[in-house]
């Protein structure tokens, strides 16, 4: 696959014990079926070619080689499957018998991976058989040919320079200082694990935490494959649990007490992104001293994706998450502003209300502070500012929600204090444009200001974080204030989070005025109603939906990606939903030229809170110059 995603597989067949020809038909008919499917990693579970539980049968010659003549038959077999595979056998060495992962791909055994922690506890008696592996690399005979083995062996795809693959077995993982950990510091990007791990009640919750929180620690993708069907069931059963993690997420899990090939893409980028960006993150030049690094090549295909994009990175699917998201969020909001207020030694808070969503957002938070500091919500001033735009809708919401909040709502018209600037700077109002429109946002900012003033009070800024990034704010006027509770919040999630206040706040009339306001379009209201006082400027008709600028948004600074990457994945995320190619690619477009020319806004933002992985403030995660040019990215989105 291209563009950094790679296909891979946890393989669980069903085998006999000590049967390594049946085994090895079984093997090599998944990695035939895992081809077809354009997997190009497969992993297979411990000693699956002769069977995990073969107990003293370990001892015997016949089964040893009859498991490397397998091993032989399967590597031959590669040459015409482009996929890199991990298969489990038995392994003599210098009299000594090892568990190792064999990779086999391009027609040849490429190195064996021996495993290091032997279990002899409870159910396990591993070390009646096998030795310790060796970590640091030596050369074995293997059909005529020298193979590596060790664990400190690196696969290394030609051309997928991101795909650096390393092996531990089974047990390695569950100790204290699990390989894995020394092969991402070495650069592995994806590390297998070929198990033979027991079913008893309750541990597939704990192996799946292990699998995903390994991959979440090393910032890696973990491919877990398991014994399952036809080891023995003489004293233990194998429930076959596969896992495909990636930095801390479970793609994909097989159901237990099953055999069959799970597939899952990971996604080598975002992986490479997470790395580079913590700057904690160990590595170097240095960082793969004593490790072997081994060669293999794949083809790349550009395929449709086996992994599910969230069309709505920023909002949790599951509505439970989702509550505690939004629970979390208002209190680290409300938090900020308590402790804003506290040292100010301020006791008042001034606010536009506009019966919109980010003003609602802004006006509930600061309920929440002011109950926090113990404080009458009458020192929350909400200002509502009529002017040529206002509907009867929003300013009946406005009024009725602020009284149901307990704060003081003040009435200021801006009609004629605007009409009188318009004549001042010789703007004819008959003409609706730019000037029009941001006229009354200062206006509106000069008020909130000036009202603080006579307060002693704080202006509670109400823009979102979308709206800063698209810069469709007016420069100082609703851009600016004294605190922007809202400031890292995305419009995606400003939605949820007044949705949630609506469903616990437990008031009737409040409910029903929030729910309203959720209801009611986005829309600065700047310019005059249409015919029935109805809203005649909305804003995603203008700049684009909000749920794919934040789309964009999340994938650009989160994880460092190009246009085209973004564009690959909204087509998949939005498959069979709104919006045809064209029309993302028109609005990806629009994300681009105004994240790029609107910088100057968010390098003097306003202080407020940052609430998720996100966030535009200049002093922490967004210093980016104001006047960089965007070329180079337009340039790649006139390519798609």
């Amino acid at each position: 696959m291209d563009q950094g995603y790679i296909r891979a597989a946890a393989a669980t067949p069903k085998i006999r014990v000590a049967d390594p020809v049946y085994n090895g038909e079984r093997i090599l008919e998944m990695m035939r079926e895992g081809a077809e499917n354009h997997a190009k990693l497969m992993v297979f579970p411990e000693l699956c070619i002769t069977a995990y539980t073969c107990n003293d049968l370990f001892l015997q010659d016949r089964l040893l080689n009859e498991a490397k003549k397998t091993l032989a038959m399967l590597a031959e077999a590669t040459a015409q499957l482009d996929l890199l595979a991990f298969v489990g056998l038995p392994w003599e060495m210098g009299g000594r018998l090892y568990n190792v992962a064999a990779a086999i791909g391009g027609g040849k055994v490429l190195g064996l991976v021996p495993k290091l922690n032997i279990p002899n506890y409870s159910e396990y008696y591993e070390g009646r058989y096998f030795a310790r592996g060796n970590e640091q690399p030596v050369w074995v005979d293997f059909m005529g040919e020298k193979v590596p083995m060790g664990s400190r062996l690196l696969f290394t795809c030609a051309q997928i320079p991101e795909l650096k693959v390393a092996a531990e077995v089974c047990e390695d993982l569950w100790v204290v200082n699990p390989p894995s950990i020394g092969h991402a510091l070495a650069g592995a990007t994806v590390i297998v694990n070929s198990s033979a791990s027991v079913e008893t009640v309750g541990k597939d919750d704990y192996r799946r935490s292990l699998v995903s929180g390994q991959s979440g620690r090393l910032v890696c993708g973990y491919v877990y494959s398991s014994a399952g069907e036809g080891e023995s069931s003489q004293d233990l059963v194998f429930g076959g649990h596969d896992l495909i993690a990636e930095n801390g997420t479970v793609l994909a899990e097989a159901k237990r007490f099953a055999t069959g090939i799970l597939y899952a893409d990971l996604d080598l980028w975002r992986l490479r992104s997470e790395r580079r960006r913590m700057n904690t993150y160990p590595g170097g030049a240095d960082a793969s001293v004593g490790y072997l690094h081994i060669g293999f090549e794949l083809k790349p295909e550009r395929l449709a994706l086996r992994r599910s994009i969230d069309p709505a990175p920023f909002v949790p699917d599951d509505a439970g998450e989702r509550n505690r998201r939004c629970e979390e969020i208002l209190n680290i909001q409300s938090l900020g502003l308590k402790k804003r207020l506290e040292h100010t030694g301020t006791q008042c808070a001034v606010l536009g209300i506009s019966g919109g969503l980010d003003s609602t957002l802004a006006l509930l938070v600061t309920a929440r502070a002011f109950d926090l500091l113990g404080l009458d919500r009458k020192r929350i001033v909400a200002v509502t500012m009529p002017c040529f735009g206002t509907t009867d809708r929003t300013y009946h919401n406005a009024c009725v929600m602020t009284q149901r909040l307990g704060a003081t709502l003040k009435e200021i018209d801006i009609r004629a204090a605007v009409t009188q600037h318009f004549r001042d700077i010789g703007h004819d109002p008959d003409v609706h444009d730019v000037t029009y429109e941001n006229s009354q946002a200062r206006e509106r900012t000069q008020i909130l200001m000036d009202t603080a003033n006579q307060e002693n009070g704080l202006v509670i800024g109400t823009g979102d974080m979308s709206e800063l990034a698209l810069g469709w704010a007016t420069y100082n006027g609703d851009h600016m204030s004294m605190y922007g509770v809202n400031a890292s919040v995305p419009k995606t999630l400003v939605r949820h989070l007044v949705r949630y206040y609506a469903d616990t706040c437990g008031e009737k009339e409040l409910r029903e005025v929030l729910l309203d306001v959720l209801d009611t379009p986005v829309s600065p209201e700047l310019l005059p109603p249409g015919k029935g006082g109805t809203i005649s400027q909305k804003t995603e008709d203008l700049v684009g939906p909000y749920e794919l600028h934040d789309f964009f948004l999340y994938h650009m600074l989160r994880f460092g990606y190009g246009p085209a990457r973004i564009y690959r994945m909204a087509l998949e995320a939005f498959r069979g939903g709104a919006y045809d190619p064209e029309t993302i690619r028109k609005w990806l477009k629009t994300f681009y030229r105004r994240f790029f020319s609107q910088q100057f806004k968010r390098s003097c933002l306003p202080d407020g809170p940052k609430v998720g992985s996100v966030a535009l403030s200049p002093r922490g995660d967004l210093r980016m110059p104001s006047d960089a040019v965007s070329r180079i990215w337009m340039e790649e989105i006139e390519t798609l």
